[in-house]
């Protein structure tokens, strides 16, 4: 399958993200993500409860259920049965995630999404990124904001045992986010680890590293002719 694109790998990446996971609501924010989430429940996460992020569960444009978020935030974050894929404009050697702002809070050179859900989305479910463009201004050795928590804020907090923060899937390869230090799990297929390192402020564990897997015939059947048939996973890169 040498004709296999690198947007590919990255949906099969996120797919691998809710490996495990059973039946739980899934809120991948994002395109990749999203077919990723899709690409799992078609294959091997049947369970897996996707939603419209309004008040619909879906499958492939079928409304299954009617879950609106308020119902959301009430009965399924207090009990942990979510996973969420957010983005992030700056991630830290900490965990934390930023999307508010880029420089001082209180007179930003940028201003991003702000806060949104990302502190509550980084508490008592499990919490993953996507990051289309790894680079150093992404990777930084402290956010400017921190938005989503990271470990030696929860530990502070004493919210260690409510805290599940798992991976961060990117252009160039997967990191397990780890206490002490972030560690680089693969690096996607023409990719080297030092182009990962190059492009990363902080240091990363790199002693087990692998390859990211490829899509089996039947992931890229279903990524090209039934999930994405018009390729729009392509734009991401």
């Amino acid at each position: 399958m040498s004709d296999v694109t690198r947007a590919e790998v990255a949906v099969v990446a996120c797919a691998e993200l809710f490996r495990g996971d059973g039946e739980i609501l899934v809120s991948p924010m994002g395109l990749v993500p999203s077919l990723g989430a899709r690409l799992a429940r078609a294959t091997f996460e049947p369970d897996l409860l996707l939603t419209d992020g309004e008040a619909y569960l879906m499958s492939d444009g079928v409304v299954e259920g009617w879950q609106p978020f308020r119902k959301v935030l009430d009965t399924v974050v207090p009990h942990g049965k979510r996973h969420v894929v957010m983005g992030a404009n700056q991630v830290d050697r900490h965990g934390n995630q930023n999307i508010s702002c880029i420089g001082d809070h209180e007179k930003p050179k940028k201003q991003l999404l702000g806060m949104r859900g990302s502190p509550g989305n980084t508490i008592n479910h499990r919490t993953s990124y996507w990051v289309p463009r790894h680079s150093r201004r992404v990777f930084v050795n402290e956010v400017d904001v921190v938005a989503g928590v990271g470990f030696e804020r929860a530990r502070q907090a004493g919210a260690e045992r409510f805290h599940d923060l798992h991976r961060v899937v990117t252009n160039l390869g997967v990191l397990a986010l780890r206490p002490g230090k972030i560690q680089l799990l693969s690096v996607h297929p023409g990719v080297s680890v030092d182009e990962v390192v190059e492009n990363t402020t902080f240091e990363l564990d790199t002693s087990e590293v692998t390859e990211s897997r490829l899509p089996t015939p039947e992931e890229l059947h279903l990524i090209r002719t039934v999930i994405d048939p018009k390729g729009t996973r392509d734009k991401e890169f």
